[in-house]
């Protein structure tokens, strides 16, 4: 007795749906074009083919994301039990973030994060000792 309003709900949700898109059918206007039956994304036209490959850089900057995300992951119960866990949890918790800061220290000096095109030498620091008439002194 207690899943009859379930089920009269359930079918009533089924019966508006189906209804609706039945309606849709016979009642809307049917004007395909190529242009409407195009695929569309973002509000940008589709271009070129949707099996590219991506740079290395992408996929590690998605595994960064995830191990950064995953340590959010972890902080909301530890914020939960930060009464019970008392010092020693602000010791392991203070340890967790310490690893995560190296890691990310670690990437940044690496350069994943570094998306745009690499940097160029100053031009100005390499003419300088040719126009000069000096040589640059090996190093011995």
């Amino acid at each position: 007795m207690g899943w009859l309003g379930v089920l009269l709900m359930g079918g009533l949700g089924l019966g508006f749906a189906g209804a609706m898109i039945l309606l849709s059918r016979v009642l809307g206007p049917r004007n395909p074009t190529p242009e409407k039956e195009a695929p569309y994304e973002c509000g940008m036209p589709a271009v070129g083919d949707a099996r590219e490959r991506h740079s290395v850089k992408f996929y590690l900057v998605a595994m960064v994301f995830l191990l950064f995300d995953i340590e959010v992951a972890f902080l909301y119960p530890w914020a939960v039990a930060l009464r019970d866990l008392g010092w020693t949890g602000l010791a392991q918790i203070t340890t967790f973030f310490l690893i995560l800061v190296v890691g990310y220290i670690y990437i940044w000096r690496k350069g994943v994060l570094d998306w745009g095109p690499p940097p160029r030498a100053r031009v100005r620091d390499r003419a300088a000792p040719a126009r000069a008439g000096m040589e640059r002194p090996h190093a011995a």
